[in-house]
């Protein structure tokens, strides 16, 4: 099925039923102006989202519609697809087992509509990582399961606000074994998905690239560890050589302390902390988290389920509304760039074409 880009279908999910997903959801949506945008499809139940619906006092009123069939969806409402039937504990702010299990189940229904090609995009609610490690879900994260899901190769997180792009090369794993899994290869397939993610998904034609060390001061010139001289330089110099614009490696802290992104169409951090911490604290709440490298369009706000504040009804909408703004967004890139690349002129041609003009 193409996607429908003047108004696409967006599944959603819960997320972690105790966390701040939910909320989230019901607090963006109320705003029924995004529905002139795109057709909403949550992955829930009716019971849930009656709960916090209640819970959640907002400004305009939050409508929904029942469905069972995605070839049958309101566009003037939000459509909730019943993913079960029976009554689940809520405990908002409580890591339960249900809020896993059901985040999970969410999750999986969804994504298995988005490969059926019923839906055009997925914005996903956070997780939990301590409750979602079930028997059919042995994964850290979203980002793990959708490669598996879509027997991608490799994809790469990449978080984003604005003209700020961070991505990682390693995602949840201890920081003890970054150095063991940081390889040539890691990084070459790292960097080539973020590139073409950049082309391909942000209209950028010759991204620039900046990629942080490894070690404090990166390295200081193998006195504070040798990643950067036998891992990081090697890859940067033969894809120098190649005309790709990818430079470092750099110093975190002085990059980022200094602005240095600002001249860069994309970082590529290390690991989790590196990119992540600089990256939230720049972009206030309202930067993206994009899975690259995937047939499919999946982005999710930038924080996590958030149970000190769940149930309180002071969770801020502007990151999970911005994951919805920039899955619209993205879908257009991506149809951009397949009908500008469809039928490529070949060079030889074109120079014909010029000399006979």
């Amino acid at each position: 099925m193409q996607p429908n880009i003047e108004k696409p279908i967006i599944g959603i999910t819960t997320g972690d039923l105790n966390g701040i997903g939910l909320e989230l959801i019901i607090k963006t949506f109320s705003d029924n102006r995004l529905l002139e945008l795109c057709t909403p499809v949550v992955f829930a139940s009716n019971k849930v989202i009656n709960f916090y619906r209640k819970l959640v006092p907002t400004e305009h009123p939050f409508n929904f519609t029942n469905t069972k069939d995605l070839t049958k969806l309101n566009p003037k409402q939000v459509n909730i697809f019943n993913c079960w039937e029976e009554e689940v504990p809520l405990q908002p702010g409580t890591l339960t087992e249900h809020g896993g299990k059901y985040a999970v189940r969410s999750l999986m229904v969804a994504t298995q509509c988005l490969k059926d090609g019923e839906l055009d995009a997925l914005v996903t609610a956070p997780i939990h990582k301590s409750n979602t490690q079930l028997p059919d879900f042995p994964y850290t994260g979203h980002t793990p399961f959708l490669k598996d899901k879509f027997g991608a190769k490799d994809v790469l997180m990449l978080l984003y606000q604005g003209n700020l792009r961070v991505a990682l090369v390693t995602e949840h794993i201890p920081v003890a074994n970054v150095a063991s899994v940081l390889t040539k290869e890691l990084l070459l397939s790292k960097i080539q998905m973020l590139r073409e993610s950049l082309i391909k998904d942000f209209g950028i034609d010759k991204p620039k690239i900046a990629v942080m060390g490894l070690n404090p001061h990166a390295g200081d010139g193998g006195k504070i560890g040798n990643e950067e001289l036998t891992v990081i330089k090697p890859v940067l110099d033969q894809l120098q050589q190649q005309g790709q614009l990818v430079f470092g490696p750099y110093s975190a802290d002085a990059f980022f302390a200094r602005h240095s992104y600002n001249s860069f169409d994309a970082v590529l951090a290390m690991y989790h902390d590196q990119g992540l911490v600089p990256f939230k604290t720049i972009a206030h709440g309202e930067g993206v988290n994009y899975t690259a490298g995937l047939p499919v369009i999946r982005t999710s706000p930038d924080h996590g389920t958030a149970f000190d504040i769940a149930g309180k009804n002071e969770a801020d909408p502007s990151s999970f509304r911005e994951a919805i703004y920039q899955a619209i967004d993205l879908l257009r890139q991506r149809k951009e760039h397949a009908l500008y690349t469809a039928n490529p002129m070949r060079r030889g041609k074109i120079e014909k074409e010029r000399e006979s003009s």
